[in-house]
């Protein structure tokens, strides 16, 4: 994506899709500090709150040089900020950008991941006109797996050994979703549906980010 872009709010019927401020350190560390959270990510555990502020930092710099759409995942009943989520690699030309996310160890179990990626995946292919959507995932992340095949990605490659992170060496899925595949799914009308009332309880974890 060549330009910056103002990061819009999105809502779903739990949950406020927010742009990220440094009053979200605390909160982005005690995510990502918790090693259930790092397991498949291609960065290391953070171990204080200056790796939250770094990653803020380094998040802000990509979306101001258009690089990046990063959200926080903010609770709407108590305002608690549960996760993050974000399209990266975005490249217009070709009208394609990839998913990634992340959710809080204690917001596991409620649904939350599973009212918010359709949100994303609605923004991307109607709103930005994106004609692909691709994830990068560990294949042993089978939460992240089992809910992004749930939205119609489709697996479409396994790359060997791609990642270095966390003290080992990890493959890499390749999933890919069309524009089409989702606007003309019956997961799209259940999806808008189920929204209207609130999302079912299905496990939720985080793919690989966006570097």
């Amino acid at each position: 994506m060549p330009n910056a872009v103002r990061l819009p709010e999105l809502t779903s019927a739990r949950l406020r899709l927010r742009p990220l401020d440094g009053t979200d350190i605390d909160a982005l560390f005690a995510i990502f500090s918790n090693p259930e959270i790092t397991r498949y990510w291609s960065s290391a555990t953070m171990t204080s709150p200056a790796d939250a502020k770094a990653l803020l930092a380094e998040i802000e710099d990509l979306q101001a040089r258009g690089e990046l759409m990063e959200w926080g995942l903010e609770r709407r009943e108590d305002g608690a900020l549960v996760g993050t989520c974000s399209l990266s690699n975005i490249d217009l030309d070709n009208r394609r950008g990839e998913i990634g996310f992340a959710l809080g160890r204690f917001a596991w179990g409620h649904g939350y991941m599973r009212e918010a990626l359709p949100v994303l995946v609605e923004y991307a292919f109607t709103t930005l006109n994106l004609h692909r959507l691709e994830a990068d995932v560990d294949p042993r992340n089978a939460s992240s797996l089992r809910l992004l095949e749930s939205l119609g990605f489709k697996i479409e490659g396994h790359l060997r050994e791609r990642w270095q992170a966390t003290g080992e060496i990890q493959d890499s899925l390749f999933l890919g979703l069309l524009a089409r595949e989702w606007l003309g799914s019956s997961i799209r009308v259940a999806d808008s549906a189920r929204l209207s009332d609130s999302a079912s309880d299905v496990p939720s974890a985080n793919t690989l980010p966006q570097g």
